[in-house]
């Protein structure tokens, strides 16, 4: 509706996990750099954790056009699942056929392990991706393991991605999944947007959606939009639509503040303005303290003889803020799946 208003050519703030309006921050090409890697690391478990709303399902689609060719791919989003129903919906996916009236884990195992052995000779490798993975059992992870022992003398067969909410590392921390821990090659967890990288995803998104010129927001809205927001790119995009929408009903070219307020009560709920800017009083007033705290051991500890140390260095604040590329700069491997 807003988009003619503002000079754009499609919703640049839809929730949808498209590639396309992937922003790479340097968190996410860490994180995208973590996925590729395990691709090629020999088998075992590959983690992928953060925030709800901070781009994991996004990267992960990033991922999915980056992979090599002769790579089988089984993609599972729904992971409340038994073990024998996990099992099922992994033979679906790599298209492997199961005797008719399999019931047992040993049913699908079997043929599993075939195919694994068929396409290995073949000189492919196979990838599992699960996402929502914190919401896998105990007995399913354990399986999940035991599918990592299906291995020739040179490596595993089977490479496992998990993707999940920041309790996933929680679960896999459990004395009973130790040896599951063990296996996992490489970890990241993906965290929000900083404030300036919030502005250049805003100006990102814009400008895959068709934007030219100076952005519709200005710098105060942009700085209420990250601390309402907390840097989360879901929230950023509910919350600039919506804020979008509303300068469009008020003919305004420009969102102020007020209209991101406006939006975000929402969106968020009415208290979300009270309670982002309760938030910045309580963070402002733990920095102070922290800072009294530290000046006041430095005097303590000149008063005692001791030269409070003193460690000459930038400021990490005044740093310049990177130019990063989107995703459709990233070259995806040619050839066919």
């Amino acid at each position: 509706m807003y988009a003619p208003h503002f000079g754009l050519t499609q919703d640049p703030f839809s929730i949808a996990p498209d590639p396309r309006y992937l922003f790479m921050s340097e968190r996410h090409r860490e994180a995208l750099a973590h996925l590729l890697y395990g691709v090629n690391g020999g088998g075992g478990f590959v983690l992928l954790s953060g925030e709800i709303g901070t781009g994991k399902t996004t990267v992960c689609r990033c991922f999915l056009e980056q992979i090599p060719a002769l790579c089988n791919v089984a993609y599972i989003f729904n992971p409340k699942l038994t073990v024998i129903e996990l099992l099922r919906t992994i033979c679906g996916e790599f298209h492997v056929a199961v005797p008719p009236g399999a019931t047992s884990p040993k049913d699908f195992i079997d043929p599993l392990n075939a195919f694994l052995l068929r396409t290995h000779a073949a000189g492919q490798n196979n990838l599992l991706i699960i996402d929502e993975a914190q919401n896998l059992d105990t007995e399913v992870l354990e399986q999940l393991r035991l599918l990592t022992n299906l291995e020739t003398s040179e490596r595993k067969l089977l490479q496992i991605v998990l993707i999940g909410q920041p309790e996933l590392r929680d679960v896999l921390a459990r004395p009973e999944l130790e040896q599951l821990a063990q296996r996992v090659i490489a970890r990241f967890h993906l965290d929000a947007l900083s404030e300036a990288e919030t502005a250049q995803y805003i100006a990102h998104r814009l400008s895959v959606a068709g934007h030219t010129g100076a952005l519709p927001f200005d710098a105060a809205a942009l700085k209420r939009i990250h601390a309402l927001a907390r840097g989360v790119p879901r929230r950023i995009n509910l919350l600039c639509g919506r804020a979008l929408l509303g300068a469009y009903a008020e003919g305004l070219a420009t969102v102020p503040r007020r209209v991101v307020d406006k939006a975000a009560a929402e969106v968020f709920g009415p208290d979300a303005p009270r309670r982002s800017q309760r938030q910045l009083v309580l963070a402002g007033v733990a920095a102070v303290l922290l800072l009294g705290a530290g000046a006041g051991l430095g005097v303590a500890l000149n008063r005692a003889g001791t030269p409070a140390p003193a460690v000459a260095g930038p400021d990490p604040l005044a740093s310049p803020v990177l130019t990063l590329k989107p995703a459709t700069n990233l070259q995806p491997v040619k050839g066919p799946r």
